[in-house]
């Protein structure tokens, strides 16, 4: 499956979990939830992944824990705050270039609504990875 096509089984059932729960849980609640619902979807989807990182030629076996690794294509980083701040974003696109991977998504189930609240992050060249929109009109 392209990296696009997992992006967006993952922002929708990231909308289901939302418009069934709302907002003002703990991130581990829709950690668990949301990573049941992928399973559900048929996506492979670890919760809480140790990701190695190497540096100054050591290597360190928990460089820091993934919320989500959707596929071991994807970083599903979730926050359930007020707002999206910038140091969120940073968080995300380290995770990405610590692990190699190409694509995170930064998903906030903190707001009234979920649109506004996902942050699609790419990193390198990935090319399946075409102009596709993280959210969809819908998700208001």
């Amino acid at each position: 499956m392209e990296l696009n096509q997992i992006s967006e089984v993952i922002v929708d059932a990231a909308y289901h979990v939302h418009r069934a729960l709302g907002p003002g849980l703990l991130e581990s609640v829709y950690e668990v939830i949301l990573a049941d619902a992928l399973r559900a979807r048929g996506l492979t989807a670890e919760r809480q992944k140790p990701i190695t990182i190497r540096f100054g030629g050591k290597t360190f076996d928990e460089g820091f824990r993934a919320d989500l690794v959707v596929e071991g294509q994807v970083i599903v980083e979730l926050k359930s705050v007020e707002q999206l701040a910038r140091v969120h974003k940073k968080q995300v696109l380290t995770y990405l270039k610590l692990s190699g991977l190409k694509m995170g998504l930064l998903i906030n189930f903190g707001g009234e609504l979920l649109k506004g609240n996902i942050e699609r992050l790419v990193v390198g060249d990935a090319p399946d990875l075409k102009q596709s929109p993280t959210e969809r009109p819908e998700l208001g």
